[in-house]
């Protein structure tokens, strides 16, 4: 697998170019709704995850595939030719990291903070609005949330905003005491 910081550098630099292309073109909101479509599809979809990452699918048959959603979905032109061009690249696996870059960028665009919210189980309505209203109060501005399950954590949440990152999870608070009695 890949470094992490190496697709973090790389998405970053093609988040930047989609996102200033977007915005020469007026289609912002259009391309990062697009992507984050493409993102729900991925994280449905396990077969469409391994034909991102895996090295044994060509750029071909990875632009295909990801053309072929996209049509399907309805991308904008730009987002069509960009997943196109990402694939030729040989960059599909950095779509992940692209996408977050690319919400980054457009949440600062649009002037509210972006903020990606961790729990054991998936939020019900009113706990997300809560959370909502909580952040907006600590961060005293208006937070963007995207939230994500992660059944490791076992229970709390984790919130990262930019790149601070509070970590209220029962996993964190279980290493900590264990840290503690191991110290002991």
């Amino acid at each position: 697998m890949a470094d992490d910081s190496k697709q973090t550098d790389v998405g970053a630099r093609y988040a930047r170019a989609l996102f200033d292309l977007a915005l020469d073109n007026k289609a912002v909101e259009a391309v990062e709704n697009d992507l984050k479509a493409l993102k729900a599809a991925r994280e449905e979809s396990a077969d469409l995850r391994l034909a991102i990452a895996s090295p044994v699918f060509s750029a071909e048959a990875k632009g295909r595939a990801l053309t072929a959603i996209g049509e399907k979905i309805g991308f904008n032109r730009i987002t069509l030719n960009f997943i196109g061009v990402l694939a030729a690249n040989r960059r599909a696996s950095a779509l992940p990291a692209i996408t977050a870059a690319f919400e980054h960028l457009s949440a600062a665009y649009r002037g509210v903070v972006a903020a990606e919210v961790t729990t054991a189980i998936k939020l019900t309505a009113a706990q997300a609005k809560g959370v909502k209203a909580a952040l907006a109060q600590a961060l005293g501005q208006e937070p963007e949330i995207t939230t994500r399950v992660d059944p490791t954590i076992l229970g709390g949440l984790k919130v990262k905003v930019g790149s601070r990152l509070f970590d209220a999870s029962l996993r964190s608070k279980l290493d900590s005491l264990k840290f503690a009695l191991k110290r002991a």
